[in-house]
């Protein structure tokens, strides 16, 4: 709701209210349509005229060619950095001053006091407009190429448009500032804006749109073209609602990169906030198994690598395999040492989530060379101290991620689940494996699934374990199963003793459920099919004594046999 008393250009009561048209039904009030006062004298008191200036050589026109995301990305290239980074303001010489009165500018445009009210002019020939008596005094001319190459005196063509100064200051802050702030005298009615040519058609709709809160265009690179516009001159309604067009039009990896890609202003922007996290979501989707896309996700820009290493849902072997994707990635985008080491400093390092990764991997990050020494011992003395803590405290530093961008103590969703592994040389060499399943996870396993541990050493050998839902031995049920495999194929035998054992209530102390010992050969695997002696449905029940805060904690000892 609007203040009553408020001054009529307070930005803090009437611009640019949260409402975006058309999306929140039922809302007891919208923004009013002025459609009808759109260039219309007889609603208007000052007119804007707009002087339009070529591109640059490698820039199209708006609807040249520019027909597809793709067509839209090219024609912009060059235009990428922020509009508002590098205005330059192209200063007409003394030769050219009709008159001593000099116009106010504020933020690169130009107020031009008028002697005689002019009349609005739908559009002027290239021929009138080489130096025109609109232009008075030593014009600054607001301009926003950040090119100085480009010979903008050569204007191809004029529009007038009659404005309302307050419809579009209550929409802008850009046009609050122009006429609060840069228009003293009250016969002051002329603003000029200097654009390129292929900004017209955005400009226009935008204008429009501050009067009728719609547009016409529903084409995603008009809509492109329009929420640049809207960045620029501050209407942030606009860009809600471009926004929320293009997010509601079929996505495609080709356009959430595009949409990951906009100009810092745009994606800085809370309007444009749910239109770059659908970007990110459908990126994390279409390569939620990145193993099915490697080479394609490999040729992902830093954007795409960002959304994609970013999710929680990432499906993958272990963080180890995330460590030695990212490195990948960074060393064909990156192939110089220093750059390399940048990008991992501000951006990488972050989408790798460290305490995750085994301890013989993180001993090889201590050695990698493409992380600087400082940071390289920051992440993996973070790392081993969140090993070092309970699990209750590691929950709870998750849990204090939970709504952060980057979450490197959230666990992901791995194919080989991470374990914890305390090990011991005398007096025999020993390790106890520590693997931790949620409720979810063995509610997957239902009814023929497994779920693999990550490998971990002793002896010099990789082990792993396994948990599954299968058919006990009379195959007259279903149960838990676990069991205990070694990595290494090939003619390799090794003898260990070994022990399951898991946490129940009510003591919740670990229980041994089974003791065995076997000769192992590479690729061989030995364990129990019903570990706790159970049918699955008792198992998984409500009030199992195996399930302690939704978490089955099992144990495993290996000692190498004498």
């Amino acid at each position: 709701m609007r203040v009553s008393n408020a001054h009529l250009f307070d930005p803090q009561t009437i611009m640019d209210s949260d409402f975006s048209p058309g999306e929140a039904s039922g809302s007891s009030s919208v923004d009013p349509d002025f459609g009808f006062a759109f260039d219309d004298s007889n609603f208007s008191d000052r007119i804007l005229r707009i002087e339009i200036v070529p591109d640059l050589p490698e820039t199209k026109s708006d609807g040249d060619g520019c027909s597809s995301i793709a067509d839209w990305a090219r024609n912009r290239k060059r235009r990428r950095e922020d509009f508002k980074k590098e205005n330059d303001f192209i200063v007409k010489s003394e030769e050219q001053i009709l008159n001593c009165n000099l116009p106010y500018t504020v933020d690169g445009v130009t107020y031009v006091n008028q002697d005689e009210e002019p009349m609005a002019i739908a559009e002027e020939s290239p021929s009138d407009v080489g130096l025109n008596s609109f232009q008075i005094g030593s014009d600054t001319i607001y301009n926003n190429d950040s090119s100085r190459n480009v010979d903008c005196s050569k204007i191809l063509r004029v529009k007038t448009i009659h404005i309302s100064s307050p419809i579009l200051a209550a929409k802008s802050p850009f046009f609050y500032k122009l006429f609060s702030n840069g228009m003293k005298d009250s016969d002051q009615r002329q603003v000029t804006l200097r654009i390129h040519a292929s900004e017209e058609t955005a400009l226009l709709d935008l204008l429009n749109f501050m009067y009728s809160n719609t547009l016409s265009t529903i084409t995603p690179t008009a809509l492109l073209d329009v929420l640049m516009a809207a960045d620029k001159f501050e209407v942030s309604s606009c860009m809600r609602y471009c926004s929320r067009l293009l997010r509601n039009l079929p996505m495609t990896c080709e356009s959430a990169l595009l949409y990951l890609d906009l100009p810092s202003s745009v994606l800085m922007a809370d309007a444009v906030q749910p239109l770059t996290d659908a970007s990110k979501q459908f990126l994390a989707a279409r390569y939620k198994d990145i193993t099915k896309f490697q080479e394609e996700v490999l040729n992902l820009p830093l954007a795409g690598i960002e959304a994609v290493f970013s999710s929680d849902d990432l499906q993958v072997a272990s963080e180890d395999a995330v460590y030695d994707f990212v490195l990948k990635w960074a060393r064909t985008h990156y192939p110089k040492l220093e750059e390399r080491r940048g990008i991992f400093a501000t951006r990488l390092s972050r989408l790798i989530r460290f305490p995750y990764m085994t301890c013989r991997k993180l001993k090889k990050v201590l050695i990698c060379i493409d992380f600087d020494p400082e940071l390289v011992s920051k992440v993996v003395l973070e790392a081993l101290f969140f090993k070092a803590e309970t699990p209750y405290r590691q929950r709870a530093l998750a849990a204090e991620e939970a709504n952060a961008a980057h979450r490197r103590f959230v666990e992901r969703a791995y194919k080989y689940r991470p374990v914890k592994v305390v090990e011991f040389e005398l007096p025999r060499q020993q390790c106890v494996v520590y693997l931790d399943l949620k409720r979810e996870e063995c509610t997957h396993l239902f009814p023929a699934g497994r779920v693999y541990s990550q490998a971990f050493h002793l002896g010099g050998q990789g082990f792993f374990l396994s948990a599954h839902c299968n058919m006990d031995q009379q195959s007259s049920f279903h149960c838990f199963g676990l069991f205990l495999g070694m990595q290494e194929r090939g003619s390799v035998t090794f003898a260990v003793d070994y022990e399951f054992a898991a946490r129940s209530k009510p003591t919740e102390d670990y229980v041994s459920k089974y003791k065995g010992n076997y000769t192992f050969t590479g690729g061989k695997a030995v364990g129990y099919r019903n570990l706790f002696g159970i049918p699955w449905t008792a198992f998984m029940a409500d009030d199992s004594i195996y399930f302690i805060n939704g978490i089955l904690h099992l144990r495993a000892e290996l000692t190498i046999r004498q």
